[in-house]
């Protein structure tokens, strides 16, 4: 889409394939810390700093995830929670303030569980009905807030900390 909007470009594919690699490298290197990661932090630098590609990381990384673990209840909330981040990101995008994006990972962080527990609500209606449904996804929620704490304080710290030196290595990536 880049040039003759026809299409990505050889850059464009190369770029993509980076940010996807670049995420997947991460999330391999802080794996023994649970729930400490550095995927909202580059899929929202991304978003910021590479625009329209961040439509074909999002999907590529969803998928290669998918292939590495194997597709779960997991990869189904990947499907809707990733997109989710990158979509208020895109609506923010103007916004330079690492304060800001601190926060907004940080609230993404402490609502990830939450918006983890959509699937088992979906379970319990259909083997339950309503009831059930509410019960097993507060269940699940409630089950995990220790850790969506340990998530928003993790998500928070690391953009708070990388947010500018990651900025400016990207201006540089971008104008060259």
């Amino acid at each position: 889409m880049t040039g003759t909007g026809k299409g990505f470009s050889i850059l464009d594919i190369a770029q993509i394939g980076i940010m996807v690699a670049v995420i997947e490298v991460s999330k391999f290197a802080l794996s023994s810390m649970p729930n400490v990661e550095l995927t909202s932090f580059w899929l929202i630098m991304f978003t910021l700093y590479f625009g329209w590609k961040i439509v074909a990381v999002v999907p590529v990384f969803i998928l290669v995830e998918g292939a590495f673990y194997g597709p779960h209840l997991w990869w189904i909330m990947y499907l809707y929670a990733w997109p989710l981040l990158v979509a208020i990101a895109w609506f923010f995008r103007k916004n330079t303030s690492a304060l800001l994006w601190a926060i907004i990972s940080g609230v993404f962080g402490l609502c990830f569980g939450a918006l983890c527990s959509i699937p088992y609500f979906v379970i319990g209606v259909s083997s339950g009905g309503l009831g059930a449904g509410i019960r097993s996804a507060f269940t699940w929620w409630v089950a995990g807030i220790p850790w969506d704490f340990v998530h928003c304080i993790g998500n928070f710290t690391i953009m708070l900390v990388l947010y500018y030196p990651i900025g400016r290595a990207m201006r540089m990536v971008k104008t060259n």
